[in-house]
């Protein structure tokens, strides 16, 4: 603990409010929310903690706070606060997974719909569904039984689906309006339940085909009953009210939290959103700040009634939700909690040794590096590597780990500008150069760690620029490989030195990984600069062919292979002048005229 920490921690207020934890770079990194301030914060500082805790109160360089009026207040904020700082440690809702609803249309002749939003625009919404083919399986079956408007725009003339009996083309025939509304009120009966009514009226309709020997209608007919009975039946009945509701159950075991989410739709158990992380605060506290999250820009439906577990405070759930909240203490609502949170306990043991694992080869291995490097933990890495063959089309790449975990956003790829020839160290020159002095200039972060493809060479021509050139102070290490080129030495330290390492441990893999990812990431560069020269280079050169003419010939004959055995006349045809045809025709055919000489 730093002193400007000790200093804020004397003078917390006993109010209550939300405090945001920054890194030695200024950047948020938690967000929380208290009902007294002095307490909450003060508890990260003193005593012990879990390691994840101790994770976070490490990396804490700086405090602030914001005073609110109430314990609501400080949560809404705190919900804010997280969304717009987006901090690494806090929970993020990152499954932006949103349900399919089946929509009618608010138009004269409405239409039926497979859609993902619910918008205010007095259409009439159904669902949401557990997926798009239950969506679309329902869809099929309610187009076939009503004859809704598909076109989007009225055509002049009918369509295919008028033909085959699923639309009564308004676009042609006078169809009363009170047709459309009588079809709307069946499928709202359908949906919402009353679909046993429609089965036994196809029944009749079945029984009646077949007595007039009508065998491929009635046929039909019995296809219709079947996939009604087909779609209705694998969706389980929780409840004869037909509400949607959504029911919530939580467990929390060593540090990591789960909800479970039951979506309850028209009575019926259609699917559950399942969602484990790491917690910080009190259970109840982090619950409530999911399910503030849960809802927050209509991420998730919000249904007609929520139900949560009984240990939960009410007020700040109402507070967040503009819906009926319950916390059943009997009867079926009540076993549906206890369902949820049965469930939410399941998955967590059955998660937690994967997540752990997962841990060891990301968290754990960055810190066991770190400790291995006597520096701290390096959360942040970047790694370099050259590519060139002889000197030509030389470049140079560079990843970022964050967390032991790749940041492909954050990938970069170099081509090098000075350097002329095979020299690697001049290119881990400019390259380092031009990272680090675009990092001063926008104000970038900065790794914890470089990591160099190569050996000495390559980190004392990287460290020369970081020293003397940006007087920057970030420790720099060189991974060497062994002649069947896969990982084999860490180097580090003034003098570069071998850091001991046990082959089978996981922050070796993690270098590993590292390594082959920045190795990979150069390599599919440069052969996709050297085929894109390839191909320039033996065209530029020919009289009359601008980039528009290269561009087509390109899209017409996709390589210089097709475009070589062209004739002039197939040449022509694409529409490149006759004289530049015969340019094209006799550049590339010297050109291979000469090749063969060579071989």
């Amino acid at each position: 603990m730093n002193e400007r920490i000790r200093n804020k921690l004397a003078l917390l207020p006993d109010q209550p409010g939300c405090y945001l934890y920054k890194d030695k770079y200024g950047t948020i990194i938690y967000v929380g929310k208290a009902k007294i301030l002095k307490n909450r914060v003060r508890s990260y500082f003193t005593g012990s903690h879990d390691t994840k805790t101790e994770r976070l109160v490490s990396e804490i360089d700086d405090l602030e706070y914001i005073v609110t009026e109430s314990n609501i207040e400080a949560l809404l904020l705190e919900i804010n606060l997280i969304k717009k700082n987006d901090p690494k440690y806090n929970i993020m809702l990152k499954d932006d997974k949103t349900y399919p609803f089946i929509k009618i249309t608010n138009e004269d002749y409405p239409r039926l719909l497979i859609t993902r939003k619910v918008l205010k625009d007095k259409a009439l919404y159904f669902g949401p569904y557990p997926d798009v083919g239950a969506a679309n399986e329902t869809k099929r079956l309610l187009d076939r039984l009503f004859p809704l408007r598909k076109c989007k725009v009225l055509p002049k003339e009918v369509c295919l689906y008028y033909h085959m009996g699923q639309c009564l083309a308004p676009c042609v025939f006078n169809v009363p309006k009170e047709t459309y509304k009588d079809m709307v009120k069946e499928i709202k009966k359908f949906l919402n339940g009353g679909h046993t009514a429609i089965q036994d009226q196809l029944k009749i309709k079945m029984d009646t085909a077949a007595e007039q020997m009508e065998f491929e209608k009635a046929a039909e007919y019995r296809d219709q009953i079947n996939a009604i009975e087909t779609i209705m039946t694998r969706q389980k009945m929780t409840n004869a009210d037909l509400m949607d509701r959504d029911v919530f159950g939580y467990a929390v075991d060593k540090g990591w939290m789960c909800v479970q989410v039951f979506f309850v739709r028209q009575g019926k158990l259609i699917e559950r959103d399942v969602s484990i992380f790491p917690f910080y605060n009190d259970a109840e506290d982090d619950f409530l700040t999911y399910i503030g999250q849960f809802y927050q820009e209509n991420q998730h439906f919000v249904p007609k009634e929520v139900l949560i577990p009984d240990d939960i405070d009410m007020p700040s759930v109402e507070a967040l939700l503009k819906t009926k909240v319950l916390q059943p203490q009997r009867g079926e609502k009540k076993k549906l909690v206890k369902l949820a949170a049965k469930n939410a306990g399941v998955a967590l043991n059955e998660k937690f040794d994967l997540i752990v694992r997962k841990q060891e080869r990301t968290l754990g291995a960055v810190d066991r590096l770190g400790s291995a490097l006597n520096i701290p933990s390096p959360t942040r890495i970047e790694a370099f590597d050259n590519s060139n063959i002889m000197g030509t089309d030389p470049v140079s790449a560079m990843v970022v780990f964050i967390d032991g975990k790749p940041a492909k956003n954050e990938y970069r790829k170099y081509k090098i500008k000075t350097v002329k020839g095979p020299d690697d160290y001049a290119t881990m020159r400019e390259v380092i150069y031009r990272r680090y002095s675009r990092v001063l200039k926008e104000d970038l972060p900065f790794p914890d760690l470089i990591l160099i493809d190569g050996g000495k060479g390559q980190v004392d021509a990287a460290r020369d620029v970081l020293d003397n050139q940006l007087g920057l102070d970030i420790p720099i290490a060189g991974l060497a490989k062994n002649d069947k080129h896969k990982t084999s030495e860490l180097l580090f330290g003034p003098n570069l030195e071998v850091v001991p390492l046990e082959r089978n441990s996981q922050e070796f893999f993690l270098l590993q990984r590292i390594q082959d990812e920045v190795h990979r990431f150069a390599i599919t560069f440069h052969r996709q600069l050297r085929s894109k020269n390839s191909f320039s280079s033996k065209l530029d050169q020919i009289d009359g062919l601008g980039p528009k003419r290269k561009k087509l010939l390109l899209k017409e004959f996709k390589s210089v292979k097709n475009i070589t055995a062209a004739s002039i006349e197939e040449l022509q045809a694409i529409g490149l002048p006759k004289g530049v045809a015969e340019n094209v025709f006799a550049e590339l055919h010297k050109t291979e005229e000469s090749e063969k000489e060579q071989n």
